[in-house]
């Protein structure tokens, strides 16, 4: 394989966070970095080139890949100047604030001969290739619900995250990714959804947002964040699965992925007309379920990692193989994003697909 020259275009949080794993890998070199603030270069190495015009950066010759983790607002305009220049692009999520953003980032990459894909590494969280794999294995059954989630605690926003014509908000920063992983693991169409966004304590962008998905296969997709999420329990502040089915269910906390996959020795028979009283009223379905009738098993073994992100991606971007985060995969979500939002604003479902 040969060398892949990189420019990163934004040397924020995630611009050094690309910097490090792109320095681990063989035939890919880093060219040099960009930030619009200067005091950021010195997390770099010594010996970088650095820019503090991402022109500049793309006009070096040598560079093959512009890889773009600068401000959401700015991705439209550095792709264009990117792909005019002959450049692969490689963009951080979310690609665009809008529809009409990334068809024209589409466009012109097309008419560059160009690549164009997003980084959504994401799509390699263990906790969510966990939940992925018991969900195609068919192991519950028919599946009727697979809810998705994550809290925090701390609740405000950081840096250019906390103005919304910017970019910053929850929905961008982590619902981008979160959808992506509901509607990678989940097939058929999006019948219909409904959400809510919240401000909680946050003015302008929101650190709340539940969304509901009915998919034509049947199954209801549930996706919670909150930021200001608070509860008294361990493991609480964290990453949550869990999946329904008439045969099982499957739950998971944490990122590195603890739970189970949840069966029950028997089911009751109904009993038509009886009455029956127990110290939980007349049910027998709720309470605490006697000795052996709740049989647990493992959940099958996942091993990735980010940096499967980047192996794909230049494989892709060398002839063998293809590029695992598409654009029309990437536009759906993106289209699923301008949706939420307007069901939160009407209070009202949304007919999807």
């Amino acid at each position: 394989m040969k060398t892949t020259t990189i420019g990163i275009v934004g040397f924020g949080f995630m611009g050094q966070v690309h910097l490090k794993y792109l320095s681990q890998m063989k035939h890919v070199k880093i060219l040099g970095i960009c930030d619009i603030d200067e005091t950021q270069f010195a997390h770099a190495p010594a010996d970088m080139k650095t820019y503090n015009n991402p022109a500049e950066l793309i006009a070096d010759k040598d560079i093959d890949v512009i890889l773009i983790s600068s401000n959401n607002d700015t991705h439209r305009h550095i792709t264009e100047m990117a792909a005019n220049a002959g450049k692969h692009v490689l963009c951080e999520k979310p690609v665009a604030l809008s529809l009409e953003d990334l068809d024209a980032m589409t466009a012109v990459c097309k008419k560059n001969n160009v690549s164009f894909t997003v980084h959504q590494q994401r799509r390699f969280d263990k906790d969510f290739r966990t939940a992925k794999a018991v969900f195609e294995s068919g192991t519950l059954g028919d599946m009727y619900t697979v809810q998705s989630a994550l809290y925090g605690f701390n609740g405000n926003m950081h840096d250019w995250h906390v103005y919304m014509d910017q970019g910053g908000g929850m929905l961008y920063d982590w619902g981008v990714h979160l959808l992506d992983q509901l509607l990678w693991m989940i097939p058929g169409k999006i019948k219909s959804m409904y959400a809510d966004i919240r401000n909680v304590i946050n003015t302008e962008v929101d650190d709340y947002f539940n969304v509901m998905m009915r998919f034509d296969s049947g199954v209801t997709a549930t996706l919670e964040l909150g930021t200001y999420f608070l509860a008294d329990k361990p493991g609480w502040f964290d990453r949550h699965w869990f999946i329904g089915g008439n045969k099982g269910s499957m739950h998971v906390d944490g990122f590195d992925p603890k739970g189970a996959i949840v069966r029950t020795s028997e089911l009751l028979t109904n009993v038509a007309g009886q009455r029956t009283f127990t110290v939980a009223g007349p049910t027998r379905s709720f309470g605490d379920p006697p000795l052996g009738r709740i049989l647990t098993e493992a959940l099958p073994a996942v091993d990735v990692n980010h940096l499967m992100y980047f192996d794909n991606y230049f494989a892709a971007l060398n002839g063998n193989d293809e590029f695992l985060v598409t654009i029309p995969e990437v536009r759906r979500v993106l289209r699923l994003m301008d949706a939420v939002r307007e069901s939160a604003a009407t209070m009202k479902s949304i007919d999807f697909e």
